[in-house]
Formats: structure tokens, sequence, C-alpha cells
């Protein structure tokens, strides 16, 4: 009997290196974003890592980080490169940054629709972008969610047409450069303030109007102290869904495949989730006694985008990019 321990305490051992082995043959996912919970695109993370854990069971140890938990904001590309995390999301501004031509993406009214971003990256423009970002950010770009339209927001109502009926309005944009040019090229005044002073701006006149997606205007309660929104649809924002490519280059094809199937999964349920409730706020916006204008949207976006193709931003663009893109929303 006496034998029997050392023999049964060696099944033990056994069984405990073949269970580490197997939990160390797992890929770790650290997947790490800045945003809220109750932020759809956050809760998008775990769509995606229930599909993914579908397509390709127990192969991955995927940990979902929100609310700048693991890594703040600013920070999350940086750790991607560092192979400190694996996983977040980056944002077309972010790329701009990185690769200055690529501001062509952040321009008003390039993208029209979710659609029209997954457009431009199955296209051949699409897949030398990627291949640009892989060699030079050190990331792959599995599919874009949709953020949200922007829409312009007014303390008090006016006839808006054209740009030039904007002329004056004093309307606060982000402090960044390439915020406030998109405000100029919208015909405005843009006026700098930091989001926080929003509403106290609005109520007191300091400013004339604000731009956001409708859901940060419900959140904001910026229809408190505004008389109509604009719909412009001035800047139709996506966010990329990214995997670093030391992960990336460890993967089969099969699991490549699985990823972005998941990733896709996950842009999915955000864009949808996401239009349905732009479009409720329309209602809701319009019960609060504000007046929703819809203007010459067409005239808007060919004086934003010569705005911008008589700037010096554009000649940096890839030639023919604009063009391009602007054909593949039809």
């Amino acid at each position: 009997m006496t034998l029997l321990k050392p023999l049964a305490l060696a099944a033990v051992s056994t069984v405990a290196l073949s269970v580490a082995a197997t939990a160390q043959d797992k890929l770790e996912l650290k997947y790490t974003v800045p945003s809220v919970p109750t932020d759809l695109h956050t809760q998008a993370m775990q769509v995606f890592a229930d599909k993914l854990e579908e397509l390709a069971p127990g192969r991955f140890d995927i940990q979902l980080f929100d609310s700048g938990s693991l890594f703040a904001q600013g920070a999350d590309l940086d750790a991607l490169q560092r192979g400190n995390a694996e996983m977040t999301y980056v944002s077309f501004q972010l790329i701009a940054d990185a690769i200055p031509e690529y501001g062509l993406l952040t321009a008003g009214y390039l993208f029209q629709s979710p659609e029209h971003y997954r457009a431009f990256l199955a296209s051949d423009i699409g897949a030398e972008f990627k291949q640009r970002v892989s060699d030079e950010m050190g990331i792959q770009l599995l599919d874009t969610c949709y953020l949200g339209t922007r829409q312009i927001n007014l303390r008090e109502a006016r006839d808006v047409e054209t740009p030039d009926d904007l002329a004056g309005v004093k309307l606060r944009m982000p402090s960044s450069d390439a915020w406030l040019f998109l405000g100029q090229a919208l015909g405005t005044n843009p006026t700098p303030l930091p989001f926080g002073e929003v509403y106290l701006g609005l109520q007191a006149g300091t400013i004339d109007g604000q731009d956001n997606p409708l859901p940060s205007v419900e959140a904001a309660k910026f229809y408190e102290v505004t008389e109509q929104i604009v719909l412009t649809s001035h800047l139709v924002d996506g966010i990329n869904v990214a995997v670093n490519n030391q992960t990336w280059e460890q993967l089969t094809d099969e699991e490549k495949a699985a990823m972005t199937q998941a990733a896709v999964a996950s842009c999915d349920w955000n864009n949808e989730r996401r239009l349905a409730e732009e479009e409720r706020l329309l209602g809701f916006f319009e019960e609060q006694g504000l007046q929703i204008t819809t203007p010459d949207v067409a005239a808007f976006r060919e004086h934003v985008q010569g705005f911008y193709l008589n700037s010096d931003r554009a000649a940096a663009w890839p030639e023919g990019w604009l063009d391009a893109i602007n054909a593949m929303a039809n």
C-alpha cells in the first residue's frame, strides 16, 4: 500500500502538469479600452470574446479591460506596440497622427455610413492602407465600428440650408487643430471649449452651438439649452478593432479568419444598436421641443471637401483616393 502513494502522487502531478500546459497553450488576448462599460463599443468587446470562443474554442485567454483600468487613454496603442496588451480600438485620427497622409480619412463628409467604412477597408486602396498601418504601426485592423454621426446643435433656431447660413456662428469644437479646421470648413467661427463647459456656454450664450453625435447631446442634456438640431451629418465617425502584429503572426490562417469574423460580429452588434439609438433620439428631441431640420447636405459636402482640397492639408493625401472613396458610397 505504501508503494501506491508515490504512484498516486505521480499521477496527480502528471495531471497538474497537463492542465498547466493546456493553460499555457492558450494565447493571451488582453483587450484594453478607455471607454466606460455603458458605451456600446465597450459592450461589443464581450460580443467579440464570445464569438471568438465559439469559433476557436479554448484557443485564446481573452481578458477584457474597460475604463482605462489596464492602460489610460492615449497609452493603449503604445501598449499594443510594446506587446503589453494585444488588442484595442484605434481611431483614424490616431492613425493620421502617425501617418499624416491618412489625414484624408478624418476629413468631413468623407465617410457617409458604417457600410462606407467597410467598403473602403475591403477595397484595393483599403488593403494598401491596412498594409501600411501594419508595416509602420505594427497593428492589424480587423473591422471598423460605428461611433455615431456628428450633427450641429444650435442655441437659437435659424434657417440653415448651406454653409453660408452658418457665417458668424460660434460653434464649439474640440480644441485640436484638426477639429477647429473642420469647424471652419462648415462655415462657422469655431470656438474651442472643454466639453465640460459646453452646457454653461450654451446657456450663457458665449457659444452659439456645438457639434456631437445625438447620444452625446442626450447624455450631456444639451437639448435643455438649445432650440435646434441641424442634420448636417458632417462626420460619420468610426473606430477600428486592432490587434498587434506580434499576436497576429502567431495565428494560423483559420485563426486569423476566426478573429476577423469575431471583430465583424462585434461591430455588427454595435452598429445596429447605435443606428437604432440615433433614430430614437430624433423623436425624443422633438418631444423636448427642439426643431429637427435637414439642410442641403450635398451643398455642405461640396463646400467642406473643397475647403479641405484648397488647403495645405490635402497636399499629402494619396492621389485619387478622395474620388475613389466618394464613389464607394454610391
